[in-house]
């Protein structure tokens, strides 16, 4: 009888009490589980959608090599381009903080950015398959990425908003909570955060592979299409949106515009040097703005905000290696798209677990500290991608009988939570400081800050590449590049956190 009668909250008391109990048993795993709370969900939908766009990922990349002419020093030019949207985050930010767009100032912006998600996967599918032809096959990849890289930032400048609206300041009476208890709980959004982010990338990383494999180009991407929706669908879940809302700030709207207008007439314009000089223009308009907002804050926290922001900016503003080494890897190693997604799932898995796993660790201590055993283990983890192209993979194989394919199923597992990880320090740091009202004006302005680390990385990626000229199958210069790469990513970081380190 009791069994027949036993209702939803009886149910409710007993997962309460497993989940106890297992907390009891592993309090460090359970983490997570614990600190997930229901209002969450709608911002863990964007961050889940974001991941999971890594769908078209290996079918981009490969349509990239098959039919498009950009050299990967070209690509790595393009890629700068592409990062510059979220440097001008703070534009976005203002305007979630301060216009409503039919009553709304978060369904409303994240339904925007869901349809120029949509839009740019139309667009490569249409040039894929060759029904959008008012512009070249390289023309039309660069406007459907930059399409999703607009709506993607849109959509990032809410979730960030609400990652920190959905922590209250006070408890139930009314009263200030403690300090450390509200930055270890944002600090646990952000965990989640990555999470869902992790988790989107896991749910389609072998998909993508096998997508690649066996479908065509276009048809992948407008499968694509169900991503968007994911985080359209979850605009229903918000039962209830900010109140908090300023009056515009025209200081930095009009800033970020014009200076998002300058970027598009160098664009354009092809002036000598024009990445270059938008970079230069981008970190004089934001760190301007930054000053604005932050006059805010007290002189002890803008100390500590700059010298971290300083050592997590080296840390991001390493180059890469470039496309060729992804192309060498095709030519002569022979992996194929079905390998390449079953590299990434494996890279998703791992990054989970780390995330999952260190969550405590990731919250409550130093970004300092964090980042400095990121460094030298991101270090030595890229040891076996150099190895690789001087044939450590041949003498692995007559020696253990392992061949190259598990060498970079290990490289890309043991390497694969590193860029999650250093953000989750940064971001709860810049959680807990977000003022009341300007909150994703705030958040934007660090992530554009933040980003700009990454354009810087995309100039070194580009210069290195046009010195060692890297083509399709003409690998001979590869070699270096591996290994410049790899250094120059090493000494940033630690240069950082040894000069910066004790103050941050």
């Amino acid at each position: 009888m009791s069994q027949l009668s036993e209702g939803p909250t009886a149910r409710g008391t007993r997962w309460g009490t497993i989940v106890e109990a297992a907390a009891a048993r592993m309090p460090g795993l359970m983490r997570p589980v614990l600190g997930f709370r229901r209002t969450y969900l709608p911002l863990l939908m964007v961050y889940f959608a974001y991941g999971a766009l890594g769908i078209i990922d290996v079918s981009r990349d490969m349509w990239i090599k098959e039919r498009l002419t950009l050299t990967p020093a070209e690509l790595a030019g393009i890629g700068v381009w592409l990062s510059l949207p979220w440097t001008v985050k703070m534009v976005f930010g203002q305007l979630v903080d301060s216009v409503p767009i039919f009553g709304s100032q978060r369904r409303s912006y994240i339904l925007i950015g869901a349809a120029f998600t949509a839009c740019g996967l139309v667009t490569l599918a249409g040039a894929a398959g060759g029904w959008i032809a008012f512009a070249r096959a390289d023309g039309l990849y660069i406007l459907g990425a930059m399409l999703m890289v607009v709506g993607t930032v849109i959509q990032d400048v809410v979730a960030d908003a609400m990652s920190t609206e959905v922590v209250s300041r006070v408890d139930l009476a009314g009263n200030a909570r403690p300090e450390g208890e509200i930055k270890a709980e944002l600090g646990m959004v952000q965990v989640l955060g990555r999470l869902a982010l992790g988790i989107g990338i896991l749910s389609v990383a072998g998909l993508s592979g096998w997508l690649a494999q066996f479908l065509a180009r276009e048809t992948v991407f407008l499968l694509g299409l169900v991503i968007p929706g994911i985080s359209a669908f979850g605009v229903l879940l918000i039962r209830q949106e900010s109140s908090e809302r300023r009056p515009l700030d025209w200081r930095i709207l009009g800033g970020g515009i014009g200076f998002g207008l300058v970027v598009l007439a160098v664009a354009l314009g092809g002036l000598p040097f024009g990445q270059e000089v938008v970079f230069v223009l981008s970190m004089l308009v934001i760190c301007t703005m930054l000053f604005f907002v932050t006059r805010e804050l007290d002189a002890r926290t803008r100390r500590a905000i700059l010298f971290a922001s300083i050592i997590i900016f080296a840390f991001r503003a390493t180059p890469s290696v470039g496309d060729g080494y992804f192309w060498w890897t095709l030519d002569v190693l022979k992996f194929d798209e079905a390998f390449y997604g079953s590299l990434r799932q494996t890279a998703a898995v791992i990054a989970i677990v780390a995330m999952w796993t260190f969550s405590r660790q990731l919250t409550e201590y130093s970004v300092t500290k964090v980042l400095f055993w990121l460094a030298i283990a991101g270090a030595v983890l890229s040891l076996p991608n150099i190895s690789l192209f001087y044939g450590l993979h041949h003498w692995t194989e007559e020696t253990f009988g392992f061949g190259a394919r598990t060498i970079a199923v290990i490289d890309a597992a043991a390497a694969s939570p590193f860029a999650q990880l250093s953000m989750i320090p940064l971001l709860t740091l810049i959680a807990f400081y977000a003022p009341a009202g300007h909150r994703a004006t705030w958040f934007a302005l660090m992530a554009s800050l933040m980003n700009l680390a990454l354009v810087a990385g995309q100039l070194q990626t580009k210069y290195l590449n046009e010195f060692f000229v890297v083509q399709r199958g003409e690998y001979s210069d590869l070699g270096p590049l591996l290994i410049i790469a790899t250094a120059l990513g090493f000494i940033f970081p630690l240069g950082a956190i040894l000069l910066f380190g004790r103050r941050a």
